[in-house]
């Protein structure tokens, strides 16, 4: 039996961002667990533009090829862990057009966040997240890890550096999605009653 596929998405795309070596950090932790195919999604690199499709994303009929490859990549996925900064209050506009772009893509998958930023640790960008990421049919986990003052966390070097018992805490994250996903997933894949 293959291992579901876990995509940790680097949500911000702007230069000096500090969600990477965040990013890096999880994914280092996904392999380690070993529950999940960890796979690391940078929007950065992904490159979409904002929003162009004349069609909405709920027919999937995508007219443009970054739009085709974004949904290709998404629908692999069987979980999503979205590394989120939080910018005046919210989360930032990057990861909202990465999401609005597809729609059936992400039906029925579980979504954790890891959200970042000063005193608030990225909860607001979590916070207005959540239904956003319901609207398009995923299942949300009750949990997030949060990186407060993370000017503090990033060395030198450009790596991030996690504080005591946050290793533990994205653990239990990891943990809780790998439940999640093989519920889900079994749901999915179960043909209906009747």
């Amino acid at each position: 039996m293959t291992q579901p596929q876990l995509q940790i998405i680097v949500g911000s795309t702007r230069p000096g961002r500090r969600g990477l070596p965040i990013a890096t950090w999880f994914h280092g932790l996904a392999v380690k667990h070993a529950g999940f195919d960890a796979r690391l999604v940078d929007l950065a690199e992904v490159g979409l533009p904002l929003l162009d499709e004349p069609r909405p994303p709920q027919r999937g009929r995508y007219e443009h090829d970054h739009t085709r490859r974004w949904s290709e990549t998404v629908r692999t996925g069987d979980a999503y862990v979205f590394v989120v900064p939080e910018y005046n209050h919210s989360y930032n506009a990057a990861t909202k057009n990465a999401l609005d772009y597809l729609a059936r893509e992400w039906a029925g998958k579980p979504v954790a966040f890891v959200g970042y930023g000063g005193v608030a640790a990225g909860a607001r960008a979590v916070q207005a997240l959540l239904p956003v990421v319901a609207s398009l049919g995923m299942v949300p986990l009750s949990g997030s890890v949060h990186i407060p003052f993370v000017r503090t966390s990033i060395t030198p070097e450009g790596r991030f550096e996690s504080a005591p018992g946050l290793d533990e805490n994205a653990t239990g994250v990891i943990d809780e999605l790998l439940r999640l996903t093989t519920s889900l997933g079994a749901a999915r894949t179960t043909p209906p009653v009747g």
